[in-house]
């Protein structure tokens, strides 16, 4: 790269092949007067610079950032702006502003990285960090980029030489294999010279924590079936422009004990826990007193962490989402965009969650699906299981409603007075995370006191909730209370946007949680003991399918959950194990952007997102209850899979200008 060039120059030059011109967003006597050299003396403008790279991670509006708009949609739940999704209606110019915007932030944090040691005003150890900070960014946005679009085209460290030719310019797309090799091998360095923690005005900011976390996940990713040993016809299509391909033929399993590996170094720092909150004594309706957790004779009869006998398992997973505690309070977060989200974080999600009586959109809807795959809370299924996918255990769904006399008696706590059972005796994340008919909603923050809880909502037809047509209605008839606090109302939104009675949420990009399933899952494919150096060599860790491994990663989450263990031959038994696994993952990560891009690297979503999508008969009413809570077919969302889904089409303006990159199975290449 020439020095002495207008700066905005030298970054529309570097950035042509992907012709993202303006990714500086930097005064305008930065981009009109000052050099390179110059911009890189001031400890002003280099702070400017790396809090620039970080923008295309808190401000774009597609996935680059951690809001998993549209991604927080599979299976699992429903918004009918993402109906395209479902239906794979959409096209190769949908959701495509993470391609530009990642090599936008890519190219800024490679600049910073070469010229910030220039700054005299800045001192040794500031550098050390500032430069780590800028390299994990910079691998951050290719793991985002490598999750949507499958293998990407790796920069060139030095930048392109743009007195080459247009075609010079032209990069191909790297393996998925290389992809991970060097995002894995940037988050070590990185996590050399990241603080193990940060103070409360940098939580944003990546920790040692994020930078392994991010390692562990990208090698969980590169276990999976889809990108380990894939022989199917399209990986066999998936290539570069040499026709080389792109994911491995060739299965590993040493890839799982890596993952695994990269599990143990987070968990390896002491540095993170999960929360929990303590047994309440007493309460009120939107503290409630504690629900004793079902006595397993196990982990009821022992205290936080062996067991859940002094916890409040419900409390303990709401507050990690709602906003109960500050990014700082959190012991399980890992990594964060804290409450800088722009339009697409949490706070918009729950926005789509509250029902009209709050102001909200009442729009975001569970599938019967989900609603389904939590737990009674003694660890079994519900009656009636899956029955109308035909995987059910030929038991039939409860019915009758919860009565005076229920009520009165101290049973089926929660639920009020004709909550369907269907709802009852459920596991205490259930509770903190359905929205089933009949639910409670606080909103404590309401302006007017007529607006103020506690609201029960039903979602009959006819209702003040039910189906209309205005659209604002569940499609379902299941909603989702997962990070909604209870004083949560929107009647004060204003014309920009704000709201103050929405609670700023950090979002949970990585937590801890996380690490402790990405441990047992990848212990779960190995049949052999591997042994695999630590993140800095400073240790061997010794890697197989060890029982009491496995329980070390799940036996946290079900306890923190207030549900028992699973059954020793669950343990015994890898296939039993896996399914389990993933069941877990699907409840614990529930609304958190998980399930799209687990579906696809398990190579499940061929059979899972086929499936129709079930919900409640909202055509009924009140008076017809029963046929309500029947389960039926969601006939106006036609679900299927197609292959191509399994990664994201690359936008077809980037294969013209890249003349050397290859789109994805099953999308045009042009116009």
């Amino acid at each position: 790269m020439k020095k002495g060039l207008n700066i905005f120059t030298v970054v529309a030059i570097i950035s042509t092949f992907v012709s993202c011109t303006d990714f500086l967003h930097v005064d305008k006597e930065i981009k009109d007067r000052l050099t390179l050299e110059t911009v890189f003396l001031k400890k002003d403008y280099v702070e400017e610079w790396l809090a620039n790279a970080y923008s295309p991670m808190i401000n774009d509006n597609g996935d680059v950032g951690i809001g998993n708009w549209p991604f927080g949609f599979s299976d699992d739940m429903y918004n009918p702006t993402y109906k395209n999704i479902r239906e794979v209606t959409y096209s190769e110019e949908s959701w495509q502003g993470s391609w530009q915007n990642a090599y936008r932030g890519i190219r800024q944090a490679s600049i910073f990285i070469q010229n910030v040691h220039a700054c005299e005003e800045v001192t040794e150890e500031e550098v050390t960090d500032f430069r780590a900070q800028a390299r994990f960014v910079r691998a951050f946005y290719y793991w985002k980029l490598l999750q949507k679009y499958g293998p990407v085209p790796l920069l060139p460290e030095e930048g392109l030489d743009y007195t080459e030719s247009y075609a010079a310019l032209s990069i191909p797309r790297n393996t998925y294999d290389e992809c991970v090799d060097y995002i894995v091998s940037e988050m070590a360095l990185a996590a050399k010279d990241l603080p193990l923690r940060r103070e409360l005005l940098s939580i944003s900011r990546p920790t040692r924590g994020a930078a392994l976390s991010v390692r562990a996940k990208v090698l969980l990713y590169a276990a999976s079936p889809l990108m380990n040993g894939n022989k199917d016809n399209y990986a066999s299509q998936l290539v570069d422009d040499q026709g080389k391909r792109l994911l491995s033929e060739t299965y590993d399993e040493e890839k799982w004990a890596k993952a695994a590996a990269a599990a143990r170094d987070v968990m390896d720092l002491n540095a993170y826990q999960l929360y929990v909150a303590y047994q309440r004594e007493s309460g009120d309706l939107a503290y409630p007193e504690t629900i004793t957790p079902y006595d397993d004779g196990d982990f009821s009869q022992k205290n936080w962490p062996e067991g859940y006998a002094d916890i409040d398992p419900f409390e303990s997973y709401r507050s990690v989402f709602n906003g109960e505690l500050t990014a700082t309070e959190n012991p399980e977060l890992i990594f964060t965009r804290g409450q800088n989200q722009g339009d697409h974080g949490i706070n918009f999600m729950v926005l789509s969650q509250l029902p009209l009586r709050a102001k909200g959109y009442n729009q975001t809807c569970m599938t019967q699906k989900q609603c389904d795959a939590y737990y009674m809370s003694d660890g079994t299924d519900c009656p009636g299981k899956d029955l109308e996918i035909g995987r059910g255990d030929g038991s039939q769904r409860e019915t009758g409603f919860v009565t005076d006399a229920d009520i009165q008696a101290g049973i089926y706590k929660p639920l009020t007075k004709g909550v369907s059972l269907q709802y009852a005796n459920r596991e205490p994340r259930f509770y903190a995370s359905v929205a089933y008919n009949g639910a409670l909603w606080n909103l404590l923050n309401a302006t007017l006191e007529v607006d103020k809880g506690p609201y029960y909502c039903w979602y009959y037809r006819g209702g003040e909730e039910g189906q209309s047509n205005s659209g604002n209605w569940l499609l379902t008839g299941i909603g989702v209370k997962k990070f909604v606090r209870p004083t949560d109302t929107n009647d004060d939104r204003n014309a920009s946007g704000s709201n103050s009675h929405i609670t700023k949420k950090a979002d949970p990009a990585i937590r801890y949680a996380e690490i402790l399933l990405i441990y047992a899952e990848a212990l779960n494919e190995l049949t052999a003991t591997y042994q695999i150096a630590s993140w800095d060599g400073t240790k061997t860790h010794s890697i197989s399918r060890d029982i009491n491994e496995l329980k070390k990663g799940v036996q946290p989450i079900r306890i923190r959950a207030g549900v028992p263990d699973y059954a020793a031959d669950m343990y015994d038994d890898a296939n039993a194990f896996r399914k389990k696994l993933k069941r877990e993952r699907q409840i614990e990560f529930m609304g958190e952007g998980h399930r799209y891009f687990d579906l696809r690297r398990w190579k499940d979503a061929p059979e899972e997102e086929a499936l129709p999508f079930y919900g409640c008969n909202t055509l009924m009413t009140e008076t017809e209850k029963e046929q309500f809570h029947m389960p039926v077919e969601i006939s106006s969302v036609r679900t299927c899979f197609a292959e191509k889904t399994y990664f994201w089409p690359i936008h077809r303006d980037e294969l013209q200008k890249n003349i050397r990159l290859t789109q994805n199975t099953g999308w045009l290449n042009s116009y």
